[in-house]
């Protein structure tokens, strides 16, 4: 395959060798009209592993089959950048979902959900998030189940408000308890070993690769991890964008991204390669790491949509009391016509 660009959270880098080409890529454009469509799509992302499709389709040439140029821009959450799709400073955004993302709704701020990411597979085994318990506190018996964390402290990135907050609701309530029930500490991922070392919170819910590292260091152990089906991140669309016409071609090449991908989570060698050199991860670290499934077409979740909603209500992370009709901020159009 002729080498393609791949975007760097620093920097554009580019990815030789032998990947797999996604082949032409379906524009939605009209196959007699002799020209097709072609421009510049702006994509904020928060890095992460969750979002592997985009970063497949960049490298193995998906978009640019489509005639897409794809802009990166790196975010640090999913709520930093809906201001920016609110007031088209970008095109589409791939991140968590959030309490904010619904309190931005409702305060009308213009934006769409037109898709899925990572999905997780339920396995206890093999999962990419767990609710993981200090070791010593697992030892001792001071904790052997969920119900046991009831008023204990908790750390999540982002806080209750957060994908990691919905994350924690659905593995809590697996035992009969809400966020109400925990103390939740606001810790970025990588401060959540330390912080279980230390003993200033007794249990986090870290994604792969920090999870495995944890476990390998003794550290932590998993108690629990999202049913099959779980999910707290996806693709949004700008109110502009939704009429745009690279709309359905960009989102049928980020498909065929997650077409590339293995649903049981082993990868191959080229997928690896493309996340550690966009991520600037190791290699290694990523192949003993579960990953998250994603659906071929990746279509949108309104039943987790409505799920995510229903906890933050609850935990008064959402400023509105009236729930939001979940099917007037999600298009699935888009998923169907890939």
């Amino acid at each position: 395959m002729r080498r393609r660009t791949l975007l760097s959270l620093a920097s554009a880098t580019a990815l030789g060798g032998a990947l797999a080409a996604c082949g032409p890529a379906v524009t939605g454009e009209d196959p007699d009209s002799g020209g097709g469509a072609s421009g510049t799509v702006r994509v904020g992302h928060v890095p992460s592993t969750l979002f592997a499709p985009l970063y497949v389709a960049d490298a193995m040439g998906c978009f640019e089959d489509a005639g897409i140029t794809v802009e990166l821009t790196p975010l640090k959450s999913g709520q930093d950048g809906i201001p920016m799709l609110s007031n088209d400073q970008l095109d589409v955004m791939i991140a968590g979902f959030s309490a904010g993302m619904f309190n931005a709704l409702d305060q009308g701020l213009a934006f769409k959900i037109v898709g899925s990411m990572g999905i997780s597979p339920g396995d206890p085994e093999n999962s990419p998030t767990a609710l993981e318990v200090s070791q010593s506190l697992l030892d001792d018996g001071s904790v052997a189940t969920v119900a046991d964390l009831k008023g204990r402290t908790i750390g999540v990135a982002g806080g209750p408000g957060a994908t990691g907050g919905y994350l924690l609701a659905a593995m809590l309530e697996e035992d009969g308890l809400t966020l109400a029930d925990v103390e939740i500490s606001n810790l970025s991922t990588p401060d959540q070993e330390p912080a279980l070392t230390n003993g200033s919170i007794d249990a986090a819910t870290p994604s792969a690769p920090f999870s495995s590292a944890m476990e390998e260091a003794g550290v932590a152990s998993p108690i629990a991890v999202p049913a099959q089906g779980t999910t707290g991140t996806g693709v949004l669309y700008s109110e502009t964008f939704l009429g745009a016409e690279l709309a359905q071609s960009f989102f049928t090449a980020l498909a065929q991204g997650a077409q590339e991908l293995a649903e049981d989570g082993k990868q191959t060698d080229e997928v690896y390669e493309i996340l550690a050199e966009t991520l600037g991860q190791d290699i290694d670290v990523l192949k003993s790491a579960p990953m998250y499934a994603y659906l071929p077409d990746l279509a949108p979740q309104p039943d987790q949509l409505e799920a995510m909603q229903d906890v933050w209500l609850g935990a008064g992370q959402i400023s509105y009391s009236d729930p939001i009709d979940v099917a007037t901020v999600v298009d699935a159009s888009f998923a169907e016509g890939a």
